[in-house]
């Protein structure tokens, strides 16, 4: 009962996180239905089940399994993860690669980061974590994430770390949103 008291706070709080922000970008709509899909049972039972607290349930269920069923699930289902977008590219040379993000998905994205950082770091969070957590796994992208995509994400999380959270809303809510941002 711990574990399915502790997950679910997990999730709350987060999609409460993500929530008040996408409110303040506006994107009402977007904090609304933010991974409502983890309430699913496909997502809920593994997360239960691999639940540690100071990190995503999939990391463990994947060290144990070799693949999270869960993020499986959950990153075909919501349309602010990169891995959404994968497909075929039209250069059959290519393969599969990372589609090009519409720009309130890779605002979701940015700010699905910021929640996480928060909700794992706690009274530790700095605005640097999102970055940290975000260099530590690009290198292996690649091809997966559109460089579209990734650069605007990472200017994102730069801004954040040397500018903090107020002026980079500002930033998202004026130019990025409006279609301002080269892209």
């Amino acid at each position: 009962m711990r574990k399915v008291i502790g997950h679910l706070r997990t999730i709350n709080n987060h999609k409460m996180l993500v929530l008040k922000m996408c409110f303040r970008l506006g994107l009402y709509k977007q904090g609304l239905l933010h991974d409502l899909s983890k309430y699913s049972l496909t997502e809920f039972i593994p997360g239960v089940r691999y639940y540690q607290g100071d990190r995503s349930p999939n990391a463990a269920e994947r060290e144990i399994n070799g693949t999270s069923s869960a993020w499986l699930h959950h990153k075909g289902r919501n349309k602010h993860h990169y891995e959404y977008w994968i497909d075929y590219s039209m250069n059959v040379e290519e393969g599969i690669v990372g589609q090009k993000m519409p720009l309130k998905y890779v605002v979701e994205m940015f700010v699905d980061r910021v929640a996480a950082s928060k909700n794992y770091q706690g009274t530790n969070y700095t605005p640097a974590h999102p970055l940290h957590y975000y260099d530590g796994g690009s290198a292996l992208l690649g091809k997966m994430i559109h460089p579209d995509t990734a650069k605007l994400l990472r200017k994102l999380l730069v801004m954040l770390k040397e500018r903090g959270e107020r002026e980079t809303f500002a930033y998202i809510k004026k130019v990025v949103l409006k279609g301002k941002v080269s892209y």
